[in-house]
């Protein structure tokens, strides 16, 4: 486990996955959630080579056919650490024999965690070290414990988004995203309430960058965490049925497959391309208020 802090928060990053474990202030609260397995056994994954699901499981390129699970392999990899201070830690995953079985390409990724006041800049870095075009989708999957909920308590929040009219996918066909089917979502001011019963229908999914901010309020309605990102989609989640007491604010660049797509990888919606020798960077960032 690995370690950076400041005079306003500490923070933990596992090897396994590259995946922060904990966020907590100088008062010692904790505002990411502890993997209870009752509940969900994960703190942060990293999704890599595709966000969320393929339909059954499998996708095409160039002829062949091939397997991945749900999120793809990154999350459960081990990471080498390549660098480390007092306020950054940056992890990095090459390809190995085992992953060019299912993601035949060559490639470097890395996972860079700076901390920064009270923010914690997450950065995305993709490289291509193949002699041909790889393709491919990254996203987060942080999940916060809900400010103001009582042990036992039914789940209930409110998120502010940066888009008071904001327009939902839905992920509820074979795990992968009804095509045709889009609905607005209900806000006061960009404000939204959610209970269990919100994600009825899997993860409220917005694309084409209709949100770039996502507040988690505590109950006097001030921001308690703060998302900022760049990605054109973003998943909401909590599982459904579980009455779990943290909700799931996932910056991706990728988004399931369409229900019963049967098209190649390099086709499916919001996937990344990358030349040989090119990269790919990004970030997104966590704001402890």
């Amino acid at each position: 486990m690995e370690q950076i802090k400041n005079e306003k928060l500490t923070v933990e990053i596992s090897p396994l996955g590259a995946e922060l474990q904990s966020i907590k202030d100088a008062d010692g609260k904790e505002y990411l959630w502890q993997a209870d397995p009752e509940f969900w056994n994960r703190h942060s994954p990293l999704l890599f080579p595709i966000v969320c699901g393929l339909w059954e499981d499998t996708y095409r390129l160039n002829g062949k056919e091939y397997r991945l699970g749900r999120h793809g392999f990154a999350r459960d990899t081990d990471f080498k650490l390549i660098a480390k201070g007092d306020n950054q830690v940056i992890f990095a995953l090459h390809d190995s024999p085992e992953t060019m079985k299912d993601y035949p390409f060559h490639f470097n990724l890395s996972v860079s965690y700076k901390l920064r006041d009270n923010k914690i800049h997450v950065v995305w870095h993709v490289e291509n070290t193949d002699d041909k075009p790889i393709f491919f989708q990254i996203g987060g999957h942080p999940a916060f414990n809900v400010p103001g909920l009582l042990p036992g308590e039914p789940l209930k929040g409110r998120l502010r988004f940066d888009n008071a009219e904001p327009i939902r996918l839905f992920g509820n066909v074979g795990g992968c995203i009804d095509k045709g089917r889009h609905e607005p979502v209900e806000t006061e001011d960009g404000v939204w309430a959610f209970t269990q019963d919100s994600f009825k229908d899997d993860a409220m999914i917005f694309d084409h960058s209709q949100i770039k901010r996502v507040e988690l309020l505590n109950p006097n309605g001030d921001a308690e965490v703060t998302l900022d990102f760049k990605t054109p989609a973003v998943g909401i989640w909590s599982p459904y049925g579980k009455e779990a007491p943290f909700v799931c604010i996932e910056p991706w660049y990728g988004i399931h497959d369409w229900a019963h797509y049967d098209g190649d990888f390099r086709d499916k919606y919001l996937m990344n391309q990358l030349l040989p020798g090119a990269s790919f960077m990004s970030e997104y960032t966590i704001t402890i208020e």
